[in-house]
């Protein structure tokens, strides 16, 4: 098959992967994906599960190294510069982890320290993500007592502690009632041009309104990418892939 391709938004790239590849002993999880992430823009890899998005992303985050091929992020290889690489991202997982005894405060504070911030650095930057994420009426509540939308806010203010490059998030919205789809919606918009954020997800009408631009993982393979753009339809074109 032919894979379709789209350019990226810019001409900088801030994650560039080349025929990568992830074997799990017989299981070909990724096979041979090469594409560019520009910075600035929100990209969404897009997939049912066990597509591989997981996979990628977790190679990009450091926790799997890729069986072939080279992926570097912020101009950083993964596997042979991982801890520069790591310290330009921000991760949210899928499901959140917390330490549950912890206030919200605390675990913020912990947090920035994991990530070398200084005292005075850390109680500045837990300001200012607690101001952009409107986390100041549940500062001082633990963690295991918000709810699923505010325990994702709080996945994002750690991951945004340091001010990374680079933001990735595994499918933000799953699990989320419909006012909080549309909130982390407007979050995510909200952190490009200054973050390049890279999310994945299997919902169609979530890609089209928060995506620049998008690309098809289905058994491994890349299928396709293009550019959302203001009236996108994504349904005859994902389809016409898988």
């Amino acid at each position: 098959m032919t894979v379709e391709r789209a350019a990226p938004a810019s001409t900088g790239a801030a994650v560039v992967a080349r025929n990568v590849s992830k074997r799990y002993g017989p299981v070909l999880a990724l096979d041979d994906v090469s594409l560019d992430i520009a910075q600035g823009e929100v990209f969404c890899l897009l997939g049912p599960n066990g597509s591989g998005k997981t996979t990628f992303i977790r190679m990009l985050a450091g926790y799997l190294a890729p069986s072939h091929g080279a992926l570097t992020l912020a101009g950083h290889d993964v596997t042979t510069d991982s801890l520069a690489a790591r310290r330009k991202l921000g991760y949210v997982p899928e499901s959140v982890p917390t330490y549950r005894h912890m206030r919200v405060d605390e675990f913020l504070r912990f947090m920035g320290r994991l990530r070398g911030l200084s005292t005075g650095e850390v109680g500045a930057a837990i300001e200012r993500v607690a101001a952009m994420l409107m986390l100041g009426d549940v500062m001082r509540k633990p963690t295991r007592a918000l709810s699923r939308g505010f325990r994702q806010r709080v996945g994002l203010a750690q991951a945004l502690l340091h001010d990374p490059e680079i933001v990735i998030l595994d499918e933000p919205t799953n699990g989320l009632d419909p006012r909080q789809i549309i909130e982390v919606r407007s979050l995510i918009r909200s952190l490009a041009p200054r973050h390049t954020v890279i999310m994945s997800s299997h919902i169609l009408s979530e890609v089209e309104k928060t995506a620049d631009r998008v690309a098809v993982l289905l058994g491994g393979k890349l299928r396709g990418e293009r550019a959302v753009g203001a009236s996108a339809d994504l349904e005859p074109w994902f389809m016409s892939l898988t």
